[in-house]
């Protein structure tokens, strides 16, 4: 990928000129949100990059922990890649496509067709459940456990 530099301390930007004010406060440069005495030094800088990495991945691994266990495990992976993309492009981009992604998701999922198509199925679903449960207690009845006789 071009960034348009090779020097350290100088952030690439977007090359898009034809966006509008509003636009510009929201789409902000591609790189690091460093504070400029970070950047201006290598060695610090790079520490600073460092540290970002380790804070992001040990959020990113402890949403990967939550995802079979309870939490919220995809909205902290999310945060961990927030924390990466304040420092590393890769890690902006991955955001942004993640973001247009469930975006255009959630404007599908607000489609008429789509809705009434999923509360169909929903229903349909809900129905099967429902016969084959009543299908089990038919056949074998409730037996709580506190009132299990010889066994």
């Amino acid at each position: 990928m071009n960034t348009g530099s090779n020097r350290p301390g100088e952030v690439a930007v977007a090359s898009d000129n034809t966006r509008s004010e509003g636009a510009r406060s929201e789409q902000r440069g591609l790189g690091s949100r460093a504070p400029e005495f970070v950047k201006a030094r290598r060695v610090l800088h790079l520490s600073w990059q460092v540290g970002v990495f380790v804070i992001g991945l040990a959020v990113v691994a402890a949403g990967i922990v939550m995802l079979p266990l309870p939490g919220p495990g995809w909205v902290v992976i999310f945060g961990g890649m927030a924390i990466w993309a304040t420092e590393f492009v890769w890690a902006q981009l991955v955001l942004r496509w993640t973001k247009r992604k469930v975006t255009e998701a959630a404007q599908r999922a607000l489609d008429p067709k789509v809705r009434r198509r999923n509360i169909i199925l929903t229903t349909v679903g809900l129905v099967i459940i429902g016969v084959l449960a009543g299908i089990y207690l038919w056949k074998f009845g409730i037996v709580m456990p506190w009132k299990i006789e010889d066994q």
